[in-house]
């Protein structure tokens, strides 16, 4: 399968990075310092899942690369510094949801202590298989993450554009916009993962439909659960 093939059956590639920030209002700005309304129950419940279930899978990723790391740099060290320029990222993003999680009070998953072995055992064991196994699983883990932010960016904007529509002055929170453009930047990150994936050879991955479906199905139960527990 071609690396064309393999974007386009893994992810919708047109509407994940295609999915840009455009809730600027077109109504005029009154007043730069205006309070704006507290934020409404459901949108609090709605950031509260988000920084949870977005801390858990970073927390994830940041384990899964750092088990991999741990092997390639001793058998692949030729391959130890792309996998730890990915890590550096999520360490980026994992440290950025932890700091979210205390400022906006929210409690971490109850099943944190299972994501941490989980991770760094998939980081692990998918190295000591070798570099397509590896890369396959990040195509896999990235796959769904990255679908996982796109919907998360597109609800956000929703709420946005909503936002503007029933203030005055079309003002909309600083919260729900900076979030916004976390999650795009985050987004675009766990992309750009799958395409390096994509190209050091992750559809040579033996059996790799096998691989990266069981993995994807784990990062898929891992998210449900995350968000709710």
């Amino acid at each position: 399968m071609n690396s064309n093939a393999i974007r386009q059956s893994q992810i919708m590639r047109p509407c994940s990075r295609g999915l840009q920030l455009r809730y600027k209002s077109t109504k005029p700005v009154l007043d730069k310092k205006r309070a704006l309304p507290p934020l409404s129950p459901r949108t609090r419940d709605f950031l509260a899942r988000l920084i949870r279930v977005d801390q858990a899978g970073e927390l994830g990723a940041d384990l899964i690369y750092s088990g991999q790391h741990a092997v390639f740099k001793r058998t692949k060290p030729d391959l130890a510094p792309l996998i730890a320029h990915m890590w550096e990222q999520e360490v980026h993003h994992h440290k950025t949801f932890n700091e979210l999680q205390a400022t906006h009070r929210v409690r971490p998953s109850v099943f944190s202590p299972l994501w941490n072995v989980a991770a760094y055992g998939l980081g692990v064991g998918t190295a000591l298989l070798g570099k397509e196994a590896a890369m396959a699983c990040t195509l896999a883990v990235e796959t769904v993450i990255g679908g996982h932010y796109n919907n998360q960016l597109r609800e956000l904007l929703e709420m946005i554009e909503l936002e503007a529509k029933q203030a005055e002055d079309g003002q909309t929170s600083d919260e729900l916009r900076k979030l916004a453009k976390l999650i795009s930047q985050f987004r675009d990150d766990e992309l750009e993962h799958l395409d390096t994936a994509v190209e050091n050879d992750a559809e040579k991955a033996r059996p790799y439909m096998l691989l990266t479906e069981t993995i994807k199905g784990g990062c898929r139960a891992a998210v449900w659960t995350a968000e709710r527990f």
